[in-house]
Parts: C-alpha cells; sequence; structure tokens
C-alpha cells in the first residue's frame, strides 16, 4: 500500500480511511461474518472478550497458555451463540509459534481476520525491584511486551495483505491489547514497578502502531483498574481492602464490566476511534 504520509514531508494524505454507513448505530456495532483472535482468554478478561464477539456474531479463537478449560470454553461458546469457536494453546513469546499460530488457524475461517485482542499477561509477584525475582521479570516483560509486538507483526502483516488483495467485507482490522491503569500511575501498597513499565509500554506501542498501520488496521487499548480475575489471587485481602478505599465506586470490577468496550472498539462503531487508550477503572483516585 501507498505511504499514508506525504513524500518528503510529515503531512497525512487524505482519506486514509472511509467512514461506515452511520446511518443506524445499533448495526455499527454487529460482528457478523468476522473472525477474531483473543490471546488470553481461557478465564477472566479475555473470556468475557470473547463470548462477547460470539453474542455479537463473530467466529472466534480463544488461545491459552495452560488452561485448558478453554477448549471445554469454546465448546459451550459454538453451542449458545451459534458460531464457530476454536481454542489452542499458543506460546505468545515464541515469535515463530505466532506467527504459525495466525497463519494456519485462520485457514479454517475463511483464511481472514477482522479482530486481534492482545490480553496475554503476566503478574509481578516479587515486591520490591531490588530485591526481587529475575525470572519473574522476564515472564512479565516477555509475556507483557515482546508477545505483544511478535502478535502485532504477524496480524498488521495479514491486515495489509486483505486491504491490498480486496478481502469482502474488509474494512481494515482493529487491533486491543489490554494495557492497565497500573499503565498510567506508581501502584501502592503493592510494589510493581516492572508490571507497571511493561503496561506502559503496550499503551505507547499501540499509540504508535496506530500511525503505522492508519491506511489497513485501528489500534487502540484499553487499561482496566482493578479486575477480580485470576492474575490478583496472590494479592492478600488486606491489600486489596486498601484498593477499594481508593475507589470511589469501594470495589473491583468484574471482567463482564469490560466486555462492552472490547466490543466498541472491534467493531465499525469505533470507526474514528485509533490510538486511544480506554481506562475502565472506577474512578481510581491514587495516580
Amino acid at each position: 500500500m501507498d505511504d499514508a504520509v506525504l513524500p518528503g514531508t510529515s503531512k497525512f494524505k487524505h482519506y486514509n480511511t472511509q467512514a461506515p454507513d452511520t446511518k443506524r448505530i445499533f448495526p455499527l456495532f454487529s460482528l457478523k461474518g468476522k473472525t477474531a483472535i483473543v490471546a488470553g482468554a481461557g478465564a477472566g478478561i479475555g473470556l468475557a472478550v470473547v463470548r462477547g464477539y460470539a453474542e455479537a456474531g463473530a467466529n472466534v479463537i480463544i488461545w491459552y497458555n495452560t488452561n485448558k478449560e478453554a477448549e471445554t470454553r469454546a465448546k459451550e461458546i459454538e453451542e449458545e451463540f451459534g458460531v464457530k469457536c476454536r481454542a489452542f494453546s499458543v506460546d505468545t513469546t515464541d515469535p515463530q509459534a505466532v506467527d504459525n499460530a495466525v497463519t494456519s488457524q485462520i485457514k479454517e475461517f475463511d483464511d481472514r481476520l477482522d479482530v486481534f485482542v492482545y490480553n496475554s499477561g503476566v503478574a509481578w509477584t516479587s515486591g520490591a525491584s531490588i530485591t526481587g525475582d529475575l525470572d519473574n521479570y522476564h515472564r512479565v516483560m516477555k509475556t507483557n511486551v515482546d508477545g505483544l509486538f511478535y502478535s502485532a507483526r504477524v496480524v498488521g502483516r495479514i491486515w495489509r495483505e486483505q486491504k491490498i488483495n480486496g478481502l469482502p467485507k474488509f474494512r481494515g482490522g482493529s487491533f486491543i491489547a489490554t494495557a492497565s491503569m497500573s499503565g498510567h500511575i506508581a501502584n501502592f501498597p503493592q510494589l510493581q514497578t516492572s508490571y507497571d513499565a511493561s503496561k506502559a509500554a503496550v499503551k505507547h506501542m499501540c499509540q504508535n502502531l496506530a500511525l503505522e498501520w492508519v491506511q489497513f488496521a485501528r489500534v487502540n487499548s484499553i487499561s482496566p483498574g482493578y479486575i477480580a480475575t485470576e492474575l490478583t489471587t496472590f494479592i492478600p485481602e488486606a491489600t486489596k481492602e486498601v484498593w477499594r478505599h481508593m475507589i470511589p465506586m469501594g470495589r473491583e470490577g468484574q471482567p463482564g464490566e469490560l466486555a462492552a468496550a472490547y466490543l466498541f472498539l472491534a467493531s465499525d462503531a469505533s470507526s474514528y476511534c485509533t490510538g486511544t487508550d480506554l481506562l475502565i477503572d472506577g474512578k481510581q483516585e491514587v495516580q
């Protein structure tokens, strides 16, 4: 494709994108006939997103790490929503494994991809940085940051090709990454410098990719606040009580409370939205 910028300038070309038909609002949220991959979808936020996409009509590929229950969940989703849903174990920290997974799996879905959600993440559980486990640090960075980059390289290439080749009913891809309100603040009372830094990188990487891909895909991130998922089970209840005092709503969010935001960014309802980070945190007060 042509570069989105006028040669020899820093000015964007006109009409790098086209608006959808916006006469009616509800049809814009439909994902009928589209294919989505959700990485890190064995449980929690990712699984809630898969269910939301399936309800909106999408065929969905679940990526999980070790939670083989995802395969059972995929069958249940197929039966409940009447769409195609498959689950695969994919190591997102291996660039070749990511490439192989995307290119081989979409063949079963009419060789098309419309939406990719990078929700894979590892928590920092080692406390202070100067005494923390370096293996934990490397797992956080490899999964949260490197895996995002490896996934983006593959799906960006595919979307560019789909746009060039005129894939039917393909207006452009939608890449959504799960960042975190931790990428906006310094968390307290728990110490998690590496996690906060990794999520800031997720948000910033998406903002940059949005510019690179403007002619063939939109790129956005979502920054959840404290959400009740398996990633927070290691946190002592006393610390969670501190969190709740910092949140005007007085509680953690539930995974299903995020699903509509991921649907918005996946669908044509957000056609003029790219490079955006959507903060959903119950109005976290400590900055």
